[in-house]
């Protein structure tokens, strides 16, 4: 079974418990910065695409954005309450054409797949969705930040349970793997995996035109900085053409 529909359920929640509230409203204070309220660019439908338990979601409901969530886990939607979601999978969104001004990718959620034309593919479904002249932010790792910083392995205790990780970077496939192990009292061991496709920025950028989409500014945080080799984070921001 492929990584993404094992791990994705309570233990997620639990070993990535920092990513909150506070983090969400960071992002959404980018967000509105940098994709805007003004007038004729104000949105009247977001995607929160991969939304997870809708931490972003519910963010930007708060801001007064009509918002929806879609995720392949039933398990992280239930942890969403009232809010709205649909479950589907980002090779084959379950929407018609133009249906959004904006789509929002958070938190690495693009390169997941193994074939590099099912990643593309979910770049051509963002085109299909998104409205003429709609906007869209995809959030992903920066390659030379985390592999430089690449920690191969550590051991945490979280809530009495200990969580052995260990990371490797594919350099064949561009990939990189972390693989947990988690130990509760009382229970035997639980191993999951995490692998994602690295990509450098003239990748996703060759990539998105491809699609159809036209890439305003690459970030490097969600302050607002410029890209850069060594940024935390590679975002980029920009539009399907009108």
């Amino acid at each position: 079974m492929a990584w993404y529909k094992e791990w994705f359920g309570e233990e997620y929640l639990e070993l990535y418990a920092h990513r909150d509230e506070s983090e969400a409203e960071l992002h959404v204070d980018f967000v509105e910065r940098h994709l805007g309220r003004c007038p004729g660019r104000c949105p009247s439908a977001v995607l929160d695409l991969a939304c997870g338990a809708g931490r972003h979601t519910a963010a930007l409901r708060r801001r007064g954005f009509r918002t929806l969530g879609v995720d392949l886990s039933l398990t992280l939607l239930a942890h969403m309450g009232d809010l709205p979601k649909v479950a589907g999978n980002m090779l084959c969104l379950p929407f018609r054409p133009g249906s959004f001004d904006w789509v929002l990718s958070f938190f690495t959620s693009f390169g997941y797949f193994e074939q590099e034309r099912e990643n593309f593919r979910v770049l051509e479904e963002v085109v299909r969705i998104l409205t003429p002249g709609g906007r869209f932010l995809i959030d992903i790792m920066n390659p030379a930040s985390v592999l430089t910083g690449l920690n191969p392995r550590e051991s945490q205790v979280r809530d009495g349970q200990r969580i052995e990780i260990e990371r490797w970077f594919d350099g064949e496939r561009k990939r990189l793997n972390k693989r947990m192990v988690l130990h509760a009292p009382g229970r035997g061991p639980r191993t999951f995996l995490e692998s994602v496709r690295l990509y450098q920025p003239d990748e996703v950028i060759i990539g998105l035109r491809w699609a159809g989409l036209e890439v305003d500014t690459i970030f490097g945080n969600f302050q607002g900085d410029l890209y850069a080799r060594d940024s935390e984070r590679l975002i980029l921001v920009g539009r399907k053409p009108a």
